[in-house]
């Protein structure tokens, strides 16, 4: 047995089977917020409700998961990470499965807003710290095949939730998903581990770290602060664009909720995934010779994405809409490619996973506004007023960071070793 170690060694190897394992589960955190937004004509009819009473469900989604995203990360930091991501599985896929089972308002917000939201900000954190341990030289790598569970699962989920919905109806897509997250649960429970080389080490560290200083260290710095509120207006489109889309889709142009729920998300994260490369391409190229670069491509996919979400609303022929969420997501993608890049540009390196925390909390909760808004605009005005208003929170997403760049960025640029650019050119 011990004379013939070749018959051990796995085919795959683990770091890459965590990537699978990963993968699937971020699909049904990702497909398990979509599904909602998909059924949401037919959970009105049901439950007798109006827009902005959905709005608020997926409002206080929001708001849940961007009240515990941080939290979640210090936990992680702290506590087993393939517990945290096991409980986390557990628990939105269960608050998936009893959503089927509400009957109205009180009983969407327990089971979608509280358990399925809260559940979801346990996932992200622990995942991507759980990736870095096993990868170093693949990270890159590994994180970007994970994070393409993102859109295959918003983009396929949406599809299943709609066919699920006008065949079986709408409880049907929610037991679906939610069971075969429990399920899947337990599979990342049998299979998933921490990799900890001196757990002593790592509990001494844990201790040490004082959350105050911390957070006192990245509040000082005002591009964080401002790049913070940038990808808070940015946060705010894309949820009310996730939300209601389908919802467009189905009742302006009469597709069927499966149809609008695959296209409304399809031509928009096929143009990201476009815009992504180029700006990453863009950015990666120019950081050398021009610190600033990163900032101006976000300003440049900000402002040159707003024009083509004044058109997904204002359009009456449904190819220019598709041309449209394609264009908004090419520059959408721009934009992110450099997301956390350019906030590491003034964070310390051992500020920054609170500092991405803080980030995505911030922008979560601003985001939250936007679902019972466009409800309320649906029913006020139309909802293609609603998506077309969109496009001025880009507008104001670009002239924060603008300010950022033109005020701070400069004096508050991190030059230490860890850096980027400059360890690279030295």
């Amino acid at each position: 047995m011990a004379g013939n170690p070749k018959q051990s060694k796995p085919v795959i190897p683990y770091k890459w089977e965590l990537i699978g394992l990963l993968w699937f589960s971020y699909f049904l955190n990702q497909g398990d917020r979509q599904i909602f937004n998909v059924v949401i004509p037919l959970i009105k009819d049901d439950l007798k409700l109006d827009d902005v009473q959905v709005g608020l469900v997926a409002t206080v989604f929001t708001l849940v998961y961007g009240l515990l995203v941080p939290i979640a990360g210090v936990l992680s930091d702290r506590f087993d990470k393939s517990k945290i991501l096991f409980l986390s599985l557990l628990i939105f896929s269960a608050g998936t499965l009893l959503t089927g089972i509400g009957n109205g308002v009180f009983g969407l917000i327990l089971f979608r807003s509280i358990a399925t939201g809260g559940g979801e900000a346990f996932y992200y954190p622990a995942a991507n710290s759980l990736i870095a341990q096993y990868h170093s030289n693949t990270r890159a790598m590994a994180m970007s095949i994970h994070q393409t569970s993102l859109y295959v699962g918003i983009v396929l989920s949406g599809f299943i939730a709609g066919y699920l919905g006008e065949n079986y109806g709408w409880r049907v897509a929610f037991y679906a998903f939610g069971l075969m997250g429990i399920l899947w649960a337990f599979v990342v429970l049998l299979r998933v581990k921490e990799k900890v080389a001196d757990p002593a080490q790592v509990k001494e560290e844990s201790r040490n770290l004082k959350l105050l200083p911390i957070i006192k260290a990245i509040v000082a710095k005002k591009t964080a602060i401002y790049l913070s509120v940038g990808f808070s207006f940015m946060c705010f489109v894309n949820i009310g664009y996730l939300t209601w889309m389908p919802t467009f889709l189905h009742e302006k142009y009469h597709l069927s909720l499966a149809s609008s729920g695959l296209n409304s998300t399809l031509y928009h994260f096929m143009g990201a995934f476009v815009g992504v490369l180029i700006g990453a391409k863009i950015s990666d190229k120019w950081a050398l010779k021009r610190k600033q670069i990163r900032l101006e491509v976000e300003i440049f996919g900000l402002l040159v994405g707003a024009p083509f979400i004044y058109w997904i609303g204002m359009t009456d022929s449904l190819l220019m809409c598709y041309v449209a969420m394609a264009l908004f997501g090419v520059f959408r993608g721009i934009y992110d490619s450099n997301l956390f890049a350019a906030l590491f540009d003034v964070i310390e390196p051992q500020f920054r996973a609170t500092a991405t925390g803080f980030m995505l909390s911030f922008g979560f909760i601003v985001g939250a506004v936007a679902p019972v808004l466009l409800g309320y605009i649906k029913m006020e005005f139309g909802l293609e007023y609603g998506i077309s208003l969109l496009a001025l929170f880009y507008i104001l997403g670009a002239i924060s960071i603008f300010i950022a760049l033109r005020l701070y960025y400069k004096k508050e640029y991190y030059t230490g070793l860890s850096n980027n650019y400059d360890s690279s050119s030295k």
